[in-house]
């Protein structure tokens, strides 16, 4: 897929005001701090499009970017975040759960994990929570520069495999870098077979 047009559409307290239209959404969500702005801001190949910021827990809205005028990247809040209150943290989840399980026109949540860290409970729960509620969702890992390509390859094989406890099928990953841009044609082909797909009249997929 090639990105020629990316622009930020609205910021939305809640689910009931996010665009009223019928393209397709594709959620970003992650821990505070696992480099989501850097990520989105690369996807696009626009450095300002989502706001970076050295403290976490920045994103506290539903913030939507029409791509190409044909897709939304939707930008979640992040969960978890330890220094947020109390009723901040439940206010987001609240938030967030709303988005993810009534948005109709949310076909896939890409959840970013920090490669260079061992399985966390909170991610594992979320992820959990996702196939519970059979929500369809992928697993970018992000800042595969920080570390070497091996490792990189070894520690998101292993965050996989974690997996089979609990699950029969695994869902697809990508390993990505906002810095030298690993994983983006991968992220975005994948964005792009499934707007095809929804594009298809039935048997032709």
């Amino acid at each position: 897929m090639i990105i020629k047009k990316s622009e930020f559409t609205i910021s939305s307290p809640t689910v009931s005001r996010c665009p009223n239209d019928n393209k397709p959404e594709y959620a970003f969500i992650g821990r505070s701090n696992v480099g989501k702005s850097s990520l989105i801001n690369m996807l696009c190949n626009h450095k300002g499009l989502a706001k970076t910021s050295s403290k976490p827990g920045k994103t506290l809205l539903i913030n939507h970017f029409i791509i190409n005028n044909e897709w939304y990247l939707v930008d979640l809040p992040g969960y978890g975040y330890a220094k947020n209150s109390k009723t901040m943290r439940n206010k987001l989840e609240q938030m967030i759960a709303q988005y993810i399980l009534q948005r109709k026109q949310l076909v896939n949540v890409f959840v970013l994990i920090d490669i260079r860290h061992e399985q966390q409970l909170i991610d594992r729960e979320f992820i959990d929570w996702l196939g519970e509620s059979k929500v369809p969702f992928s697993i970018i890992f992000t800042k595969a520069d920080k570390i070497s390509g091996g490792r990189a390859k070894s520690n998101a094989l292993l965050w996989m495999k974690n997996l089979e406890d609990r699950w029969t099928e695994l869902p697809p990953y990508f390993v990505t870098s906002s810095e030298s841009k690993e994983g983006r044609d991968a992220v975005l082909d994948y964005i792009e077979e499934i707007n095809h797909s929804l594009k298809a009249p039935a048997g032709e997929i």
